[in-house]
């Protein structure tokens, strides 16, 4: 199994979640790649939007991502046409991680990190291709996740507005760029709190990498 994973897997960009005080901040590169070698695409969105009030990241393989999402999208749909109340963030976290723990044995080969904002608050978890999950204050995927921690560890803290999240997350995606060959090329930032979920601009994200 493990021989399967290493000889199938992507190697490759960065993804960051944040908690904090008045929501979660999801942000990644944009840059797709095939090993370290060949450079696939470089405006590809790694943040998926389930319903209103949650979303994911992806790090792995982008067909293996999508169908998570598509899965994620329906159940969350359904929840809300017999439940009219949205499906709850731990919901969309359990299911995920029931999924790739059900395909253990020929894995789905992502990572995701699911964020969003409930009737609990903010919330953020870290789900492994082997269906492992686990709720993260800050988690980083990816093969830059190494340094964009380096930058997360230092510079954030639990009482963080996710205004001011969002610009530890640019840092730590930019820094990620430096010094990662399989991440680059541009980042994308989500924020869910309780006016919904909204993505911030290019222009306020430029403006962050000029500070």
């Amino acid at each position: 199994m493990h021989e399967y994973v290493n000889a199938n897997k992507l190697h490759g960009t960065t993804t960051v979640g944040l908690q904090c005080k008045d929501g979660v901040v999801l942000a990644t590169d944009t840059r797709a790649t095939a090993g370290y070698l060949f450079i696939a695409h470089r405006h590809v969105k790694k943040i998926a939007k389930i319903d209103d009030h949650v979303a994911l990241t992806i790090a792995g393989s982008v067909a293996d991502a999508q169908n998570m999402i598509d899965i994620l999208r329906y159940h969350a749909n359904m929840y809300k046409i017999e439940n009219r109340t949205p499906i709850p963030v731990r919901s969309v976290a359990r299911l995920a991680a029931n999924v790739f723990f059900a395909q253990r044995f020929y894995p789905l080969l992502a990572q995701i990190i699911v964020g969003g904002y409930d009737s609990d608050g903010p919330v953020v978890y870290n789900v492994d291709f082997f269906g492992s999950l686990s709720k993260e204050v800050y988690v980083s995927t990816g093969s830059g996740s190494p340094v964009a921690y380096g930058i997360l560890e230092s510079e954030f803290r639990e009482d963080m507005g996710v205004d001011e999240a969002a610009k530890i997350a640019i840092k730590a995606i930019a820094a990620a760029i430096k010094r990662n060959a399989g991440t680059g090329d541009g980042i994308d930032v989500v924020i869910i709190d309780k006016d919904g979920y909204r993505e911030l601009s290019r222009q306020f994200i430029g403006l962050t990498l000029n500070e």
